[in-house]
């Protein structure tokens, strides 16, 4: 009996070194990443000029150039990449199947179908963007739910519905595109996501959108825990699956509805980054969701990085460069492993 516990301490032990190990190589990359995208521009500072614009206001040029459009952008595309991973991470606990994450079940299709409806046929109401994109997720989360309500709530057919509702949305998307070629500049720039143009307002936005989602998938762990083990074990330990699916789908689209009114459709991030930490840290949602977070601000704000640097003269979009190498990324985490059942 003692012998038991004591390999059962061991291994919580290095479960928990392991975790501290993976987090702070996580911040030491964000870091590193973070003054990369600060430093690298067109402009050709050196790295002390940059770090100088941080902080002197009297720094002229440069102060413009490092505090008021990288630093908003960075900070951006952390809270972004946060937002998207743990939308993601969520939405694989309430399916049970790590291939779910907003994009591909339609919650992000109902927040850009909302978008796209506004900046087209609507322009005079571009302000109020994100209220609508708010309401299409909100919307495209309801009617999987219907689709998928039989006697309760079967994650296989949340995701079927899902795929179909993605389906149709995307559809409608390409017909409003087509019906209004002539006025597409805004909107290629939304469909593609972007951080160009970011600002502190947006950041204070997207800080307000990001503290309440993340404080709110925080709370989750608890249920997301309980669902990935089953409908029975879940009742077993005295949740309520029904309730549970339909709040944590909320909190994701809540999450994913925040980073599409503001910097447009981005995808792959809540697919890879939840799988990346799941590889890393375990199944056990409450170092996964941390670990996810972390994952995917790494991974959104190197890809920016990447897009606006790689190309000089060109900025290519950070959903272009999510979807160029997020999915070959993705297949070779499936190559690899075999299997999506965890670590």
């Amino acid at each position: 009996m003692g012998k038991s516990k004591s390999n059962k301490n061991n291994k919580s032990g290095n479960q928990l070194l392991r975790t501290g190990v993976v987090w702070a190589i996580l911040l030491a990359s964000l870091a590193a990443v973070f003054l990369l995208s600060i430093a690298i521009g067109s402009s050709g500072y050196p790295l002390p000029e940059v770090l100088r614009g941080l902080w002197d206001e009297n720094a002229g040029k440069i102060r413009i150039i490092v505090f008021n459009l990288r630093l908003p952008r960075a900070v951006l595309a952390i809270m972004v990449g946060a937002c998207l991973s743990a939308a993601g991470a969520l939405l694989q606990a309430v399916m049970r199947n790590p291939l779910a994450d907003p994009g591909t079940i339609g919650v992000s299709a109902g927040a850009g179908a909302a978008a796209i409806t506004i900046l087209l046929l609507f322009p005079s109401l571009t302000y109020s963007v994100p209220l609508f994109a708010f309401g299409g997720a909100a919307l495209a989360c309801v009617l999987i739910y219907l689709l998928a309500w039989k006697d309760g709530v079967d994650p296989v057919r949340i995701i079927l519905s899902g795929v179909a509702v993605n389906s149709v949305l995307g559809g409608y998307n390409s017909f409003l595109q087509l019906q209004n070629s002539d006025n597409l500049s805004g909107v290629l720039s939304f469909m593609n996501g972007s951080f160009s143009g970011g600002n502190w307002t947006q950041v204070r936005v997207m800080a307000l959108y990001a503290v309440v989602g993340l404080v709110l998938a925080c709370l989750c762990i608890r249920n997301a825990n309980a669902l990935q083990l089953g409908d029975e074990m879940a009742k077993n330990l005295g949740i309520r699956v029904n309730l549970s699916r339909i709040a944590l789908s909320g909190v994701s689209a809540f999450l994913a509805a925040a980073t599409v009114s503001e910097v447009g459709m981005i995808g792959f991030v809540g697919l890879v980054a939840p799988h990346i930490a799941r590889m890393l840290v375990g199944s056990d949602y409450k170092v996964l969701l941390p670990t996810s977070i972390l994952s995917g601000s790494v991974m959104v704000l190197l890809a920016d990085t990447v897009g606006r640097s790689i190309w000089p003269g060109t900025e290519i979009p950070v959903g272009v460069m999510m979807s160029v190498f997020g999915g070959p990324f993705f297949l070779y985490m499936l190559r690899k492993r075999g299997s999506f059942n965890g670590a």
